[in-house]
């Protein structure tokens, strides 16, 4: 009952190369530009500026990723992985930052998140902790989330799935279990930021316009998984057996960083793996009124939330826009490890499948080097 309640109020390169760039979407493949901390900040891809289409009206695109409509980024550094374990524990041991998860939960941030007149859960539920994939050990129907994620006492950064679960031998796993402002927090101190949805999504395709996935049309080419998702699986999605383990992870979790193919600016699961936390606020609207615009350049996001999908939880409840899709993404219900697929997640909700990566303006990095 406890953990009901408070699930239920948690909600669910050289410069030189680099000017070889005549857009994203040029003729030919992508030139690779990877930072060595001289030419560009290390453990980064430069990903070139241009005009490329956002959104999609592909036949299993969502209502909230259409239209498809024309976008100008400016170019920009994208850290090429997820940001992983080992780099988030040194953030941690030098700042000694405690994450959202691990903090007694605020009711004044919870509440905003549940229909008006919820009661406060008493005190002794307002404990530690984050949402959990708890998984199923039979098919179940897929219209009622709380059939397989529950909010976990003990769950965080370090225990993803739970108390007794841990990172262990999980140094270059994507870190999960992080918050929007977790996410905020470390991006000050490494002096980077979260993308923009518009920057995500050019990075994600990777040069190839329109295409489904961020590899290209055909889900498995050639019989061969391109991303940690579900589709690897033999279960139905959500059963799994067992699913909490002691080694964290249990049947279903993230892979190591750089297990699958990077796309075509050499950057490592933009889609799959863990979901990646990006600035804008979510609106599901905001495609069609970005679309009645007649230049898009640089789009920063909508000023305010709005999910009318989201049930049981306030239409104009603050979401940040999340992107990519998880390990938990499958043909049957998620569907997101495609480029255009979005959604919103309340900011101070860490979960298990949920983590981020950063970018780097190009003039950041040269005030960086002097």
């Amino acid at each position: 009952m406890i953990a009901g309640a408070i699930a239920l109020a948690c909600g669910l390169s050289g410069y030189m190369a680099v000017k070889v760039f005549s857009g994203p979407f040029s003729a030919g493949a992508p030139q690779i530009v990877q930072g060595d901390g001289v030419r560009g900040p290390k453990g980064m891809m430069w990903v070139p500026g241009g005009e490329f289409l956002m959104g999609s009206d592909h036949k299993l695109a969502q209502k909230n990723e259409r239209p498809a409509h024309r976008v100008s980024v400016r170019g920009f550094w994208m850290d090429q992985t997820h940001v992983t374990n080992v780099q988030f524990a040194e953030f941690v041991k030098a700042t000694g930052y405690v994450t959202t998860a691990e903090r007694k939960p605020d009711w004044e941030t919870l509440k905003v998140q549940v229909p008006p007149g919820t009661p406060k859960p008493p005190d002794s539920a307002l404990v530690p902790g984050a949402m959990v994939f708890v998984g199923t050990e039979q098919p179940v129907p897929l219209n009622d989330y709380s059939q397989w994620w529950a909010y976990m006492p003990g769950a965080d950064w370090r225990h993803p799935q739970g108390p007794k679960s841990n990172i262990e031998g999980k140094d270059d796993h994507p870190v999960v279990q992080v918050s929007y402002e977790d996410a905020q927090a470390y991006a000050k101190w490494t002096g980077k930021r979260l993308p923009t949805e518009a920057e995500w999504e050019l990075a994600a395709r990777g040069g190839l316009e329109q295409a489904t996935y961020a590899w290209g049309d055909e889900l498995m080419p050639g019989g061969k998984l391109m991303a940690n998702i579900w589709e690897g699986r033999t279960e139905r999605f959500p059963v799994v057996k067992p699913v909490v383990s002691p080694k964290a992870g249990g049947a279903a979790g993230t892979s190591a960083v750089r297990s699958f193919p990077a796309n075509g600016y050499g950057l490592y699961d933009m889609t799959g793996n863990a979901w990646q936390w990006v600035a804008d606020w979510y609106r599901a609207d905001y495609f069609p009124e970005q679309a009645k615009l007649k230049k898009i350049a640089d789009p920063q996001g909508p000023a305010s939330s709005y999910d009318p999908d989201d049930r049981g939880v306030p239409l104009y409840a603050p979401k940040r826009v999340t992107r990519g899709g998880s390990f938990l993404c499958n043909v049957d219900y998620c569907l997101s490890y495609r480029p255009s697929a979005r959604r919103g997640t309340d900011p101070f909700n860490p979960m298990s499948h949920l983590g981020f990566r950063l970018v780097m303006d190009e003039k950041d990095w040269d005030e960086r080097k002097k």
